[in-house]
């Protein structure tokens, strides 16, 4: 099943609904949208988990708002949706960009919904590198995401997906032409300008006293191959935030380990949500 709603600002977000049981709600990455989790849900769902997973503002099937392409944005959305399907004691899984999406979403409307949280290949604490943060990626890497994106951000998907992202530029790795067009069909969904805006929504924002604010089971899975969003920077150091979280490493991941290590990553959330 799937549906969509209107935000207090009148953008439209689409989402779907699909099993029944507890709920677990999911939060995609960039450029992508809530087909990225498509794998995890069907597998939830087929054990006895209602699954539910909405293309952000400015992504997939949600309308394109000029405005509101940032982190708090983003984490209100999200609360508008848990509103409306009066979900509680809900488990929240976000990957990636996601992963943000969520810690944001606990750090400004707290855990009275929500029973865990997983962050998969997320990006908290924060990606960019400043003084407090000297670990993270140089502003540059990200003005670089932003001039490929506006010189030919089909050519810039194209390429994430065929080399870092799922790893496929490394010696030996197995590329899926499938998964590296279903990537890029994601990606040009997205509104140009919502994806642009959400490149510094996603490195800049810094989420350090979102992840000191959670109070529930929080799971963190990470690959140590990550050349998107590097394990040290976000991971590792998110687990250490997180009061008593639980930190899986996968060793030789990449960024893209939903897809590429599926059948593990189903078995670590179902696990998690069992427990």
């Amino acid at each position: 099943m799937s549906s969509t709603f209107t935000t207090r600002d009148g953008t439209q977000i689409y989402y779907k609904d699909w099993g029944s049981g507890p709920a677990v709600v999911f939060s995609h990455g960039w450029p992508l949208n809530a087909d990225s989790w498509e794998s995890q849900m069907f597998f939830l769902a087929s054990n006895g988990y209602r699954c539910i997973a909405h293309d952000r503002r400015g992504h997939g099937r949600s309308s394109q708002p000029w405005n509101g392409n940032d982190m708090d944005t983003y984490a209100d959305d999200l609360a508008q949706l848990m509103e409306k399907l009066d979900l509680q004691q809900a488990s929240l899984f976000g990957f990636s960009t996601g992963g943000g999406e969520v810690a944001r979403y606990i750090g400004r409307h707290g855990s009275k919904r929500v029973a865990r949280a997983g962050l998969i290949s997320a990006v908290p604490p924060q990606m960019l590198k400043t003084e407090k943060n000297p670990g993270g990626l140089p502003i540059s890497v990200f003005d670089g995401m932003r001039a490929a994106s506006v010189a030919d951000r089909a050519q810039l998907y194209r390429d994430i997906a065929s080399g870092p992202f799922y790893g496929y530029n490394r010696a030996g790795a197995k590329k899926s032409q499938g998964i590296i067009d279903t990537f890029w069909l994601q990606g040009m969904q997205a509104g140009h300008k919502n994806a642009y805006d959400c490149i510094k929504a996603f490195s800049e924002t810094d989420f350090t006293e979102d992840l000191k604010k959670f109070d529930i089971p929080t799971l963190v899975i990470h690959g140590d191959d990550d050349q998107i969003v590097p394990i040290d920077t976000a991971g590792r150091a998110a687990a250490k935030l997180v009061k008593n979280a639980k930190l899986i490493v996968y060793p030789g991941a990449p960024h893209g380990l939903a897809d590429t290590h599926k059948d593990k990553l189903n078995a670590d959330l179902l696990a998690f949500l069992k427990a």
